[in-house]
């Protein structure tokens, strides 16, 4: 099978659940899972390249913007070439803000203008994923599965 790479930010541990969940459901269709935190792993752009698909996730920070600990990998995302790559963005949010989510559109949107073949939905979660919730980062996860196969 294939690589993924699972690549999120999560603050109070709602988007990191979701990765969680996402991990478990790759590993269980035997696919070979890097998981990595906009926190504590190097994260070179380039790098992207070498996997046959993307899961990024970031929880939305205040009303609408992206985290901190993701601003530098947006930016990086200017220029790099991703056409072809299969990607998924998901996250965390809170729908008491007026924009709920946005950093995910905001991702998904860069990744987009890099080339991407971006999933047609863009998973959010609000606040703490339930179990209905772990089901659709199943069924979302499975879209990006389908997509490199």
């Amino acid at each position: 099978m294939g690589n993924i790479l699972i690549l999120y930010a999560s603050s109070t541990g709602n988007t990191e659940l979701m990765a969680d969940a996402i991990e478990k459901y790759l590993r269980k269709k035997d696919y070979q899972v890097i998981n990595k935190t906009f926190d504590y792993d190097p994260i070179d752009v380039e790098d992207l390249l070498n996997y046959d698909g993307l899961l990024i996730g970031t929880y939305t920070w205040d009303d609408g913007e992206l985290p901190y600990e993701v601003e530098d990998f947006y930016e990086e995302l200017e220029g790099v070439d991703l056409t072809g790559k299969s990607v998924g963005v998901f996250g965390s949010g809170d729908s008491f803000y007026d924009t709920f989510g946005g950093a995910i559109d905001l991702l998904a949107d860069r990744l987009q203008k890099c080339g991407a073949d971006l999933l047609d939905e863009r998973l959010k979660v609000d606040l703490t994923p339930k179990s209905e919730d772990i089901k659709r980062c199943e069924l979302f996860t499975q879209k990006l599965i389908d997509s490199i196969e």
